[in-house]
């Protein structure tokens, strides 16, 4: 019997799968956390190439380039510089200046990120250009359309060709919204891709000394909301209402520069209380401060999420939540704007009275891959 050995060239060859483009866009602090896991797992893809856009909306160097660095993500491709601005022309600064963007590289797809005017701005050029766009987040609401981030967020979803959701609530409200289900995927929170992977890093570092912290013994506030920091009034109770915790346990504030700003406009001066006013911190510092704290005050979304991940106390001043998990699920209370609610709920939890809260599911750290297995199928 003879066997014959056929060649390797006579093989039928297997098409080579398209390239596909994608373009990142981030513009803020909170975009930097859910960019850096997904562009991590595409890039173990086979063809897929990838650009970075930093719309430049949030340009301090406390408040990007710091991140960039620790979050381990390439320099941006692309700056627009964009700066501060009000909503609208900071909106159509971005939309004219990514339209270059956009046509220069012509994407196969665009990544957006959040509700923050860029996310809006780029969904708003791609869509009018017949370019695909991904909405990492989507489906977040707070039924409050005062929130300029609410509009930003139902444009967006209206828009968005693949709808990449961190909890279930997402998928209901936007099948609520009459968003087609194929266009739905319950992905898990990339947020919390990034607190996983960073924590081990965060957990060696020296902050707590460097603040004159003890561990567990503190609490950790951060406020950035105009409705709780562009008001004279709303922002001088906050502040005096902080000053008395801190008679019960230390808090450190890393404060905003704008927040900053108004402080010194209205003359504000810390009594000799346990309260620290200290500049704004890189992601893991301020993630080793979480991680320790023994409650956290705030009214930033994704540190509901991170508190709920790390099992913390958290207290939001604000009346509503786009990210209800936190509250039927996770750690997290809503205080509105009452300072004397705020004070009873910190009592409970110095009383170790508080919410144990559990895990959302696929929480997980893996909501990266999940985004790219979607992207890269068949």
């Amino acid at each position: 019997m003879t066997t014959t050995l056929r060649s390797s060239s006579s093989l039928p060859l297997r098409a080579a799968a398209p390239l596909l483009n994608i373009v990142h866009v981030v513009g803020a602090r909170p975009n930097f956390m859910k960019v850096a896991p997904v562009m991590r797992a595409l890039s173990g893809k086979e063809n897929v190439t990838q650009a970075l856009v930093h719309t430049g909306q949030h340009y301090d160097a406390n408040m990007s380039e710091v991140f960039f660095r620790q979050l381990g993500l390439p320099e941006p491709d692309v700056n627009l510089g964009v700066g501060s601005a009000s909503h609208a022309v900071q909106t159509a600064q971005i939309m004219m200046r990514f339209e270059q963007v956009v046509l220069g590289r012509r994407p196969d797809l665009v990544l957006v990120y959040g509700d923050i005017n860029s996310t809006v701005a780029a969904a708003l050029v791609c869509a009018k250009l017949g370019i695909r766009v991904g909405h990492v987040e989507a489906g977040l609401r707070s039924f409050d359309r005062t929130m300029p981030e609410e509009i930003n967020r139902l444009l967006t979803d209206q828009i968005a060709d693949w709808l990449f959701t961190p909890s279930a609530d997402g998928n209901q409200n936007l099948q609520r919204e009459g968003v087609p289900a194929a266009k739905i995927h319950f992905v898990g929170n990339v947020m919390i891709d990034t607190l996983v992977r960073l924590l081990p890093a965060a957990e060696q570092r020296d902050v707590l000394s460097r603040f004159g912290l003890p561990a567990s013994g503190y609490g950790l506030a951060t406020l950035h909301r105009p409705s709780n920091v562009d008001d004279p009034a709303m922002l001088m109770k906050i502040m005096e209402t902080l000053q008395a915790i801190s008679r019960d346990v230390p808090l450190i504030f890393p404060i905003h520069p704008r927040t900053r700003q108004r402080l010194a406009d209205a003359q504000y001066a810390l009594h000799a209380t346990q309260l620290q006013l200290v500049d704004p911190l890189g992601y893991l510092d301020f993630l080793a401060l979480q991680r320790h704290a023994r409650l956290v005050i705030t009214d930033s979304g994704g540190i509901q999420e991170e508190t709920t991940y790390l099992g913390v106390p958290c207290l939001t001043v604000r009346e509503n939540t786009e990210r209800p998990v936190t509250v039927t699920v996770g750690t997290n209370i809503l205080v509105g704007q009452d300072m004397s609610h705020l004070k009873r709920e910190v009592h409970r939890i110095l009383d170790g009275d508080h919410k144990q809260g559990q895990l959302p599911p696929f929480w997980d750290g893996k909501a990266g891959e999940r985004i790219a297995a979607i992207l890269v199928a068949p």
